[in-house]
C-alpha cells in the first residue's frame, strides 16, 4: 500500500483532489494534511471522512519540526503539495505570510522527503501544483507554455515563482523527483467566495455591485476543477520528473 500525503486537502481544489484520489485509488492511504484557515474546510469531505483509506491529520507545513515528524512517522511514497496562500488582494495586504507559506513551507516539505527518502528515489514523487501567474500576463500568443519566461508581478505570483524554483533546485542539487504543473484559475463547487465566480453569483443573488477589475477588459482562462483533479492524477502517475 502507498501512502501519499496531499497537503492543502481541505482546501478548494486539494479537497477535489482528494476525494479522487480515495475512490479511485483503495490500495492508497491518503493522507490529508492541512492547517484548516479559512480557506480549508472539512466540510467539504464529509463524504469520503469515513473511508478506511483516509486519513486527516491538522498541522502547518511552515512547522519544519513537525512536517520532518509527519515524514518520519507515514514514510509517505509520494507528495501532492497543493497548500498555499493564493489570493492576489491578500498577498498585497501581508505578502509575508505568502513568503512563509508558499516558499518556507514547501521547503520544510522537500526537506523532509530529501531526509526521510535518503536519496533512496525509487518510486517516490514530489508533485508540486503551482499556478500560470509565475508567468505574468498574457500578450498576443494566447497560452504560455514551459518555455515561457518567468516574469511574476504581485506578491503571491512571487512566492509561488520562488517555490516553482525551489522545487526544480532540489531536483537537480539532490536528485529529489519532482513534478510541478502551472494551472489557470478554477472554478467549482467548495470554491471559498473571494474567488472571482462565487463572488459574483453571491453578489448578484444579493443584488450587490460585482466589483470588475480595471476597465473589465482583462481575459481569463478557466479550468473546471475536476478537470484539474484528473490532471493532477495523470500527472502524478506519469508526469516525467
Amino acid at each position: 500500500m502507498k501512502t501519499i500525503l496531499i497537503t492543502g486537502g481541505a482546501g478548494f481544489i486539494g479537497s477535489h483532489v482528494v476525494r479522487l484520489f480515495v475512490n479511485k485509488y483503495p490500495e492508497y492511504k491518503i493522507v490529508n494534511l492541512d492547517k484548516l484557515t479559512y480557506a480549508g474546510n472539512l466540510a467539504n469531505l464529509k463524504d469520503i471522512e469515513d473511508k478506511s483509506n483516509y486519513e486527516f491529520v491538522k498541522g502547518d507545513i511552515v512547522d519544519s519540526d513537525f512536517i520532518l515528524k509527519l515524514f518520519a512517522e507515514k514514510q509517505f511514497d509520494g507528495v501532492i503539495h497543493l497548500a498555499a496562500e493564493s489570493h492576489v488582494d491578500r498577498s498585497i495586504s501581508n505578502p509575508t505570510e505568502f513568503v512563509f507559506t508558499n516558499v518556507i513551507g514547501t521547503v520544510n516539505l522537500l526537506n523532509a522527503a530529501k531526509h526521510i527518502w535518503k536519496e533512496n528515489f525509487s518510486g517516490k514523487k514530489f508533485y508540486h501544483i503551482s499556478t500560470d501567474e509565475v508567468y505574468g500576463s498574457l500578450s498576443d500568443e494566447g497560452m504560455f507554455t514551459e518555455e515561457t519566461r518567468y516574469d511574476p508581478h504581485s506578491p503571491y505570483s512571487a512566492s509561488k515563482a520562488s517555490s516553482d524554483h525551489f522545487v526544480r533546485a532540489y531536483c537537480d542539487t539532490f536528485g529529489v523527483p519532482t513534478v510541478i504543473s502551472n494551472c489557470s484559475n478554477n472554478y467549482g463547487s467548495y470554491q471559498f467566495p473571494e474567488k472571482l465566480i462565487p463572488l459574483f453569483i453571491h453578489n448578484i443573488k444579493n443584488r450587490k455591485p460585482l466589483p470588475v477589475y480595471g476597465k473589465g477588459e482583462n481575459v481569463r482562462d478557466w479550468l473546471w476543477v475536476v478537470d484539474h483533479a484528473r490532471a493532477i492524477d495523470v500527472i502524478f502517475h506519469h508526469g516525467k520528473v
